[in-house]
């Protein structure tokens, strides 16, 4: 889903980062090549190098320190790893206590509950799951807000990640774990499979580099015909698959070695240890 030029973000909103990382730096790319004003995005980053990158290329304002940048924010995006979210939320929620502003956190495991009492309470919070591709702008992104977000807090945080591929609201916070085994952790799922194609293509006798790139096309290609085509995967399945014929076969040893309720494990097993990241960080 692209995000529209006329965004509510576009022109008013003091959006913070919190956290000048890869995905804060596609978010900010995007938001600043849509329209936003540089001089309403702040961004805290420790890291000197990073700070000074950020600042080059988009003009925004930098910080070494979150207090600082979140400052008369209208919307703070925390975009650093779950393991120092609590320290992050502690530092900067005497300084928005007052104000208020929107929360939206990408962190991996991490409860809407959990970040708003490390914040002080009472905050509008959105939390969001992107995954990789994010970075290229093909991203897929689950999301849920808290009760006390209204529909403007959502069309801004809509508008914020949009820019980072399609987005999808789901309505209980538990489902969250879901979204991270199937789309946050699903790109290596993927990765995976193009390894596997590639070492199958080398073992028939492809050179590899030929085996890469067909493997890597045929995947793209793949998923661009389920996502443009508007048929269900299984009857773009069954479009391919001719009777007795070579995709026939190759699908009766993929079925033989159960890649279903393989597929279903390791997601149960990813969706399984979201939930007890948020136990063992809270």
């Amino acid at each position: 889903m692209a995000v529209s030029l006329e965004s509510p973000i576009a022109n008013n909103a003091a959006i913070a980062f919190v956290g000048g990382g890869n995905m804060a730096r596609s978010l900010i790319g995007a938001l600043t090549r849509h329209g936003s004003d540089p001089a309403r995005i702040a961004v805290a980053e420790p890291v000197d190098a990073l700070r000074e990158q950020l600042h080059a290329d988009f003009g925004v304002r930098v910080f070494s320190d979150a207090a600082s940048a979140v400052q008369g924010a209208d919307i703070v995006l925390l975009a650093v790893k779950p393991q120092v979210m609590r320290q992050v939320c502690e530092t900067i929620g005497a300084v928005i206590a007052a104000r208020k502003p929107l929360i939206i956190s990408i962190a991996a495991g991490l409860r809407m509950e959990q970040m708003d009492a490390w914040l002080g309470g009472g905050f509008p919070i959105v939390r969001a799951m992107p995954n990789t591709p994010a970075l290229i702008g093909a991203g897929a992104t689950g999301m849920i807000a808290n009760a006390r977000v209204d529909a403007g807090g959502r069309g801004q945080a809509q508008a914020i990640l949009a820019n980072a591929g399609r987005t999808a609201w789901i309505d209980e916070e538990a489902q969250m774990d879901a979204v991270t085994g199937v789309s946050g952790s699903g790109p290596a799922y993927f990765f995976l499979l193009i390894e596997a194609l590639e070492d199958a293509g080398v073992e028939q006798g492809l050179p590899r580099d030929t085996a890469r790139q067909l493997a890597i096309q045929t995947c793209l290609g793949a998923a661009r015909m389920a996502s443009e085509d508007g048929e269900a995967p299984a009857r773009l399945r069954e479009r391919v698959t001719s009777p007795n014929g070579t995709t026939a076969a190759a699908l009766k040893v993929l079925g033989e070695g159960d890649l279903r309720g393989l597929m279903a494990r390791a997601v149960a097993a990813a969706t399984q240890r979201g939930g007890e990241m948020s136990k063992e960080l809270g």
